[in-house]
């Protein structure tokens, strides 16, 4: 099979959708892989070392996006949707409950969209989205603890505290994988952590793997607003794979929280859990909003692509390489690998996009058949 890698295009986006040496293992399968000049380099890898894989280096995005295949790493962006076409599978994060012409240029081109956010695993679980959940988590309190920073509109609190002092408070909505490492990340700053989430064993678990130094507390709207009120740091992790995140944190709340209090909503690439949430970017990442910083990057693993980019490949790879072999025939054989499908020929294909924006939506297998 054909399979194209171009350069990403989004701002600030610097990782690229597979390594040197997963290129090398589809090479070696017998597949050609088109890598455009330049995707790699943020990345820190080189031209020569997609060459010396066996990659055909493209200088037009054109070329790689003609491929039967197109790997990315992120949505494409409307400069994007006129390479969109049908007979193409493109394989990605799409994040589609929060873009709605996305979603309608890719029914419009009849591609076949697969997204990596809604592939599950044969033992559960979320394979694909699951290393940059890991990123993103544990770059939370890292940014949170940044923009609390005075200077940056913060309350100029430092997270850890000092001697005689006591630390900051960090509130975590979810306890999936983002909560989880935002709170390994926060315990290691020295703050005080609450975790919210609506599964009362997550709880059970999360509590025995702390050791209690997380105090886990089941989210309702009355205890988010109580943590809320206490947090200097606010992180949002909620997620409903595939659909537009849960409102958890409505405009009024804002005026109840600490002047200079930092929001960082992890979830803003599925339309966030705050309602005052917009996309930022790495190069003007905050916004105030009733004297509330709220940090809204929606490629948070972007900023360190090294790690991201490797984290990520190394988990695509092997469904890249069954999507090569078998064709659609890999996610007729895998139903985890078949949920990631979200649009074919035409036809929405994910239930929680479809009620995102009111679409009529089917099926994977009944699309596929």
């Amino acid at each position: 099979m054909q399979i194209g890698i171009p350069t990403e295009t989004k701002r600030h986006e610097y990782r690229v959708a597979a390594t040197p040496s997963a290129v090398r293992t589809l090479v070696v399968s017998g597949h050609e892989v088109r890598v455009q000049a330049g995707a790699g380099l943020g990345s820190g890898f080189g031209d020569d070392a997609y060459r010396a894989a066996g990659a055909r280096l493209v200088d037009a995005a054109e070329e790689a996006w003609a491929a039967e295949l197109v790997l990315k790493v992120k949505e494409p962006v409307p400069e994007e949707h006129r390479l969109l076409r049908s007979g193409q599978i493109l394989f990605t994060f799409l994040h589609l409950a929060a873009d709605r012409p996305l979603t309608e240029a890719l029914l419009a081109a009849g591609t076949t969209a697969i997204a990596y956010e809604t592939v599950e695993g044969r033992g559960g679980g979320l394979p694909l989205l699951t290393p940059m959940s890991e990123v993103a988590g544990r770059m939370a309190p890292q940014v949170g603890a940044y923009h609390l920073h005075r200077f940056l509109g913060g309350r100029g609190v430092l997270l850890g505290g000092v001697p005689g002092v006591e630390a900051g408070e960090v509130a975590i909505l979810g306890g999936g994988v983002v909560g989880t490492n935002a709170a390994k990340v926060a315990l290691g700053l020295g703050a005080r952590v609450t975790l919210l989430d609506v599964d009362h064993r997550r709880l059970q678990y999360l509590d025995d793997v702390f050791g209690g130094r997380v105090q886990t507390v089941m989210s309702n709207v009355g205890t988010v607003r109580e943590a809320a009120h206490r947090a200097d740091l606010l992180i949002g992790a909620v997620l409903i794979p595939g659909a537009r995140a849960p409102r958890l944190v409505p405009r009024d709340l804002l005026r109840e929280m600490k002047p200079g209090a930092v929001i960082v909503d992890v979830a803003v690439d599925q339309g966030g859990c705050v309602e005052t949430i917009r996309p930022t970017t790495h190069d003007a990442p905050t916004y105030e909003v009733d004297g509330v910083v709220h940090y809204g990057v929606a490629n948070m693993p972007g900023a360190v692509p090294n790690t991201s980019t490797r984290a990520l490949s190394y988990q695509t790879l092997p469904y890249v390489q069954r999507l090569a072999d078998a064709g659609l025939g890999a996610l007729r054989d895998d139903p985890g690998f078949l949920g990631g499908l979200n649009a074919h020929r035409g036809r929405l294909a994910h239930q929680g996009v479809g009620a995102a924006f009111d679409l009529p939506a089917v099926a994977p297998a009944t699309v596929l058949a």
